[in-house]
């Protein structure tokens, strides 16, 4: 069988989804997304959900700041408040990361983000408990925080499938269809049928790779464990901002519950999985070393235990920043790599893609799309901080 649809994307989960809505809410209703499992159950669900602005590439700040306007405004737009909690956003530096504190925080001031350079007494007062005297300074967003990556998407899911998208889970795609000429003119899934496209939209993370290389577009995407730990502190924590810790290199989000989820920032000696087959839970290295970071950094937790970890992946490229635009072949559009960004941005990843596909340019302020070309790695230009921080890896 065949059937047709002037847009395929091929991944259900937030980035898919919410490109699928910006489509249909400019107007382009004949979108077809296609999930090989359900809904937002692939890496979207292992999202930490951070929402902050601070970057060292304009194009990245601006995307999250637009972000941060479309969490703010959920309810009001979608009808669902994608569990947006605007707790504030922290980055603390030692000193010999001051100086590109001070310049991250001039740039990102210069795009209109609402943030400010404030001192440990300050972040005292804003997180009681926390051991500062480690730090230089810290970047204070008031209005970051977190949010639920796996309701985002629903959210936009269930706002694009009202404007009339059509959504089909349980639907694995086992190859794009190429002409002779090279260019991909749809899918084929795997009990045969054809869907033929005007564009196919690839936004299937760590396993887009696999799924493109037939039709000669070689992605350098690989999938990095990231390993998260939930601690009690014996005490539920108060409401306090999220943490980035690049004095430790650990990053410190509260749960709802009071509970803490525990992350890492030292990307310098990663560790790459098979997205589809790997241990869901943290190895007892990570555990150890979140044990020791966070009883240096919050010494006087009543009595602290770990409850839960598990595993997600970073599906990251080369350069730690995400690629958006067309691929080398006609017929085809990547949107891949995002690298730990995707939650964040995801507003605006829709609206980019939207952009450039139906007027070829973007409306987004301070966002400049060549930042997430293809080719960027061949020609040696890729897209790397301005003000990079010591010791802390590649994203930021």
């Amino acid at each position: 069988m065949t059937h047709t649809s002037k847009y395929v994307i091929v991944g259900g989960g937030l980035e898919g989804l919410a490109i699928a809505w910006s489509l249909a809410h400019r107007g382009e209703r004949d979108v077809l997304v296609l999930e090989r499992g359900t809904l937002c159950s692939g890496m979207t669900g292992k999202s930490s959900g951070v929402v902050r602005c601070h970057y060292g590439t304009p194009s990245l700040a601006a995307m999250s700041w637009y972000g941060v306007d479309i969490f703010s405004r959920a309810t009001e737009i979608f009808g669902d408040d994608m569990a947006f909690r605007q707790c504030g956003y922290v980055v603390g530096v030692g000193e010999e990361n001051l100086v590109p504190l001070k310049a991250n925080v001039a740039m990102m001031q210069g795009l209109g983000i609402d943030v400010d350079l404030i001192g440990p007494d300050t972040m005292a007062d804003l997180w009681p408990g926390l051991r500062v005297d480690d730090y230089a300074a810290f970047a204070y967003e008031p209005r970051g925080g977190r949010g639920e990556a796996y309701m985002a998407g629903m959210a936009f899911g269930a706002s694009a499938r009202a404007l009339g998208v059509r959504v089909r889970q349980s639907t694995p795609v086992a190859r794009l269809l190429a002409a002779a000429s090279g260019a991909v003119y749809g899918v084929e899934l795997h009990d045969g049928t054809e869907i033929h496209a005007e564009t196919v939209i690839v936004a299937a993370g760590p396993w887009a790779p696999d799924l493109v290389a037939p039709v000669g577009v070689d992605v350098d995407v690989r999938a990095q464990r990231a390993q998260l730990v939930m601690v009690d502190q014996g005490a539920p924590t108060p409401e306090v901002p999220v943490l980035s810790d690049l004095a430790s290199l650990q990053y410190i989000c509260r749960e709802p519950n009071g509970e803490l989820l525990v992350g890492n920032s030292d990307h310098q000696a990663p560790q790459y999985i098979d997205p589809d087959d790997f241990v869901n839970r943290a190895d007892d290295s990570t555990v150890e070393k979140t044990i020791h970071k966070l009883d240096h950094r919050l010494p006087d937790m009543p009595d602290p235990r770990i409850t839960s970890s598990y595993v997600g992946a970073y599906d990251v490229t080369p350069d730690y920043n995400p690629i958006i635009g067309p691929a080398p072949v006609d017929g085809l559009f990547l949107a891949t790599g995002f690298s730990g960004h995707g939650f964040k941005i995801s507003p605006a990843v829709g609206e980019l893609v939207a952009d450039l596909l139906t007027t070829g340019t973007t409306t987004l302020p301070n966002v400049d799309p060549r930042d997430f070309r293809y080719s960027r790695f061949a020609e040696g230009q890729p897209l790397i901080s301005l003000n990079p921080y010591v010791g802390a890896g590649e994203m930021r």
